[in-house]
């Protein structure tokens, strides 16, 4: 993989920075010294800093130096998310989590990290043709913080022509990219459904509404809303996490809970999915002489790539690895990923750099074992940098 040779000189402080904020995780709406670190780090580089935004967030914006630079509409979003997750760290190295109970098991760190040498490759040499506006993200993981930095006006103070982001990604080698033309990552909803019947003694069940097999049968049924209802060709989960009631053995409990998820690539297979939950929940209890209230929580919408946005990012990776290491139509995830907000706003694409390194201990993400490969943190850099120059070198750019 090529690498800027300008990165080097600074790839011992970068990994410093990152193990830092691995040993240092916050988690979402929290990240006070997270973004207190990257702001400072923007500033020192010359950016113009600005914070708020989504509560924790921050925006460096560096202006290129080049002829064209001052001309309207001239800029792009490079995005990074900082937050952490609410998962005990089990690793035993020097940089492992000081914050019990909190952990960067999706490599967040390793994303403002990149994102940062990205930076600094630009503002030691600025001759390019625009504005890059580095956008470090909070809430991430679950917080819909991509939502909330564009609540705040994100877009109306810093216009882009496009956006774009970058996960690290276990099922890729190290050395490899990815990226697609459409869905990339899945929507998510969370549901949760209540089922009612009427408390007894365990000893005499039909005086009573067993509320646990009614909620037994919902669950099962469910599964047929993937395998019976939805086209094969098409993708969809709906997952049970949570099943909840009784408080002792000897008693009938009134009431049961059911919390879970569903995700799809689709806007219309979500639809059908969230009906079918509440068609299935209602009338398998009243089957049952029980009744079920249904709960919808809509969570992130699905991240669509933009097809000149997503070609233009395959085309820059392939400079970067080759194109024999670029999957251009990468698979999609069925997890979730709140970047697919702002692409609802401009246009622009997400991809994939591969974490899995043959001196890298590779878990899955949000694994207590996950560590971000440092590996990636020079191509990475190197990569958001040639992103920028290229797009304002770009018809692209207009």
């Amino acid at each position: 993989m090529n690498m800027n040779e300008d990165i080097g000189r600074h790839l011992a402080e970068l990994v410093a920075f990152r193990r830092d904020l691995h040993a240092n995780p916050e988690l979402k709406y929290e990240e006070q010294r997270t973004s207190d670190r990257v702001a400072q780090a923007l500033g020192a580089l010359g950016l113009s800093v600005t914070r708020g935004l989504g509560g924790t967030g921050v925006v460096g914006s560096l202006r290129g130096r080049g002829p064209r630079s001052g001309e309207p509409g001239r800029a792009i979003a490079l995005r990074a998310d900082m937050d952490a997750l609410p998962v005990t760290e089990v690793n035993t190295f020097a940089h492992v989590s000081q914050a019990p109970g909190r952990m960067h098991a999706c490599g967040h760190d390793g994303h403002t990290a990149m994102l940062i040498g990205a930076a600094r490759l630009l503002a030691e040499k600025p001759d390019f043709d625009g504005t890059v506006h580095f956008v470090f993200q909070p809430a991430e993981e679950g917080g819909a913080g991509a939502r909330a930095m564009i609540d705040d006006g994100l877009f109306e103070r810093f216009p882009v022509q496009a956006a774009f982001a970058l996960h690290n990604w276990p099922a890729l080698p190290a050395g490899r990219f990815g990226v697609r033309v459409g869905p990339i990552m899945a929507s998510a909803n969370r549901f949760e459904i209540r089922v009612n019947g009427r408390g007894a003694h365990a000893a005499q069940p039909h005086t009573g509404i067993d509320p646990i097999p009614v909620a037994c049968a919902i669950v099962s049924q469910l599964q047929l809303l993937v395998s019976r209802g939805t086209d094969p060709l098409d993708s969809a989960v709906v997952t049970v996490g949570v099943i909840e009631s009784g408080t002792i053995e000897n008693i009938i409990p009134a009431t049961a809970v059911i919390k879970g998820t569903c995700r799809t690539l689709r806007a219309d297979t979500l639809a059908r999915l969230v009906e079918g939950l509440e068609r299935i929940s209602t009338h398998v209890a009243a089957a049952h002489q029980a009744s079920a209230e249904v709960i919808i929580r809509p969570g992130y919408p699905c991240t669509v790539n933009h097809a000149r946005e997503a070609h233009f990012m395959a085309d820059v990776m392939a400079e970067i690895a080759g194109e024999e290491q670029v999957d251009r139509d990468v698979a999609p995830a069925m997890t979730a990923e709140d970047f697919g907000f702002m692409l609802e706003v401009v246009p622009g694409a997400y991809g994939f750099i591969g974490n899995a390194g043959v001196s890298h201990a590779c878990h899955n993400l949000h694994s207590a074992h996950y560590d971000f490969n440092d590996d990636l943190l020079g191509p990475g850099a190197t990569f958001w940098a040639l992103m920028a120059r290229r797009w304002f070198e770009s018809a692209n750019a207009g």
